[in-house]
């Protein structure tokens, strides 16, 4: 048995600098150094799994390789001990109550409420205006987030609040991994605004919990409630509001994020955004998309999925070795950390030939799908992936069935700091068609 060992020009500070301001290269890099890579920034450890079969073992054996670790930790301040972030042990209770509400028939009819709030976003659009994507997409999956999950309306200015306090979560918990303890508990403006984010939040869970109606089965929180009822074992409303937190997180802007990055895509490509817009026009015919149109929507979907490669919105996920063990011939001790990294396997070029390039057409392998995770695996894989990916494709269909994009800058468009995967801006001109 073996043990994994750092390189020399990823420990510590230089460490801490390199993961703070290009950790994706960072990350694309490791794999040239083994299988397993141990790895330093500022106060915390970390193997990072650099191979898919030993990543996928990770991920299946949960009760091995535990949720947590500090990434696991810090998120648990917004949400709690929800579905999403608490440990094995309370997992299976979790999952068992929420995943009725994402049954295939329930799917069908959240669908059919997303193009409605696709289309009040895009309708108030002119004809050449610049927009700012990240803004309108993270718009767009409030407001289907809130229909389809609480059958609550948020005002204009209250999805505005709740686009900024995520970003502004999401950015703060990567900045309190990466810097020293020290800094970290520094009253800052910074802390600050971070804790209020994380306040104001939990607020609007509790708002949705308690003013949503109950008697709606077709929204989640609805099926949510009924089921746990059903079992004897009712929530409390604070266990209630941390399920709302990791719904609101695990799709606001998660899918905001991926529609990002798939119009910034379009807009580089315009030869597929052409292609796109014939499929769209041949399979809506100026209507608007519902579920029935997804298994027509090919190439839409595939945008989708390249886009999820390339930018997978979870770029990083933390376990814990709860028990000392032995994984692809390293030693790894109790209570060690390790980094899953959906975005170092989808950047693997001996995976995915010519991995940064964007081709829809690419021919996903045995091997190329087996290592394809952006939505985790196993036990833990995202409850809501059929959600995630429905909503993102009808949105991208309603979107280039009206709408073309145009670049407004030659600057290039760069991932932010961030614990999901998004652009620090992009701004396009809206073309109508």
């Amino acid at each position: 048995m073996t043990t994994a060992t750092t390189p020399g020009r990823f420990r510590l500070f230089g460490s801490t600098l390199r993961l703070l301001w290009n950790p994706l290269r960072a990350l694309t890099e490791l794999p040239a150094h083994g299988d397993i890579v141990a790895i330093g920034v500022g106060r915390w450890r970390a193997f990072v799994v650099c191979e898919p079969e030993l990543l996928k073992q990770v991920l299946v054996d949960d009760r091995t390789y535990d949720k947590g670790g500090l990434i696991a930790e810090r998120f648990s301040v917004l949400l709690g001990n929800g579905v999403a972030t608490c440990s094995h042990v309370d997992h299976r209770r979790q999952r068992r109550l929420v995943q009725p509400a994402f049954h295939k028939d329930l799917l069908r009819g959240y669908t059919e409420m997303m193009p409605e709030q696709v289309t009040t976003v895009i309708e108030t659009w002119r004809d050449g205006e610049v927009v700012d994507v990240m803004a309108a997409m993270y718009a767009i999956t409030t407001r289907i987030s809130c229909a389809t999950m609480f059958a609550t309306e948020l005002p204009a200015h209250r999805i505005t609040q709740v686009t900024r306090d995520l970003d502004i979560f999401l950015s703060g918990v990567y900045r309190r991994i990466i810097l020293p303890s020290l800094l970290d508990g520094l009253p800052t403006p910074g802390r600050r605004r971070f804790d209020e984010a994380v306040a104001r939040m939990r607020n609007l869970g509790a708002a949705i919990v308690t003013g949503s109606p109950t008697t709606d089965p077709g929204v989640i929180l609805s099926v949510l409630k009924a089921e746990c009822d059903e079992n004897g074992d009712g929530p409390s409303e604070t266990e209630l509001v941390d399920q709302v937190m990791n719904f609101l997180a695990a799709t606001v802007d998660t899918v905001g994020a991926t529609l990002t990055w798939a119009l910034h895509l379009l807009t580089e490509h315009p030869d597929i955004a052409e292609r796109l817009h014939r499929e769209t026009d041949t399979v809506l015919a100026g209507r608007t998309p519902t579920a029935a149109d997804l298994p027509a929507l090919e190439l839409t979907r595939r945008v989708i999925t390249e886009t999820l490669r390339l930018y997978p919105p979870a770029w990083a996920l933390t376990r814990v070795a709860r028990t000392g063990t032995e994984l692809g011939g390293y030693h790894i001790p109790v209570g060690a950390t390790l980094l899953c990294s959906p975005y170092l396997m989808h950047h693997r070029a001996d995976i995915y030939p010519d991995p940064e390039r964007f081709d829809p057409d690419r021919n996903y392998d045995r091997r190329a799908l087996h290592a394809l995770f952006p939505f985790g695996a196993g036990a833990r894989k995202c409850l809501g992936d059929s959600f995630a990916l429905a909503e993102a494709t009808l949105t991208l269909a309603t979107i280039a069935s009206k709408w073309r994009f145009e670049a407004v800058s030659d600057d290039p468009v760069r991932a932010a700091p961030r614990f999901v995967l998004a652009p620090r801006a992009l701004r396009l001109r809206a073309v109508a068609r």
